[in-house]
């Protein structure tokens, strides 16, 4: 069995990793105009100000796309199949995209409230989703 991709460091991703081995999601700021947006950018995608910052987010967002998996990208997913992949979008503004786990994929719709924690892959910790509170979503025994 394969293991599962480990995501490269970059430096433009080395600061949200180290958070999230912290436990802390963080998300980029923009000191310009106030906008918050992923990591992927070394400049705001709003004012293209290079005067960004960090700033640890919420974690807490609610779906606003869902799909379920039944065949796997790579062997090494097989054995979560079925599992549920989402758009989450932040509570602090922010959409990233996850599987939410810990739930019936099935019983995932749009809208669900969600919370981030964090799956270790090797030295990487990878940020997913479960059902936040008591969820509206049938837990997967």
């Amino acid at each position: 069995m394969s293991e599962k991709p480990v995501p490269d460091i970059t430096p433009n991703n080395r600061e949200f990793f180290e958070g999230c081995a912290q436990g802390e999601l963080r998300i980029r700021l923009c000191h310009n105009c106030g906008a918050r947006f992923r990591f992927a950018h070394g400049w705001c995608p709003q004012c293209w100000s290079s005067d960004i910052g960090w700033e640890v987010a919420s974690g807490r967002g609610s779906i606003t796309h869902v799909t379920v998996v039944y065949q796997p990208p790579l062997p090494a997913f097989e054995p979560q199949l079925p599992y549920a992949l989402v758009l989450v979008e932040l509570d602090d503004g922010v959409r990233m995209m996850g599987n939410v786990i810990g739930c019936d994929p099935e019983s995932v719709r749009i809208g669900l409230p969600v919370e981030v924690f964090y799956e270790p892959r090797g030295e990487v910790m990878i940020p997913q989703f479960r059902p936040a509170g008591d969820g509206s979503a049938t837990r997967r025994e």
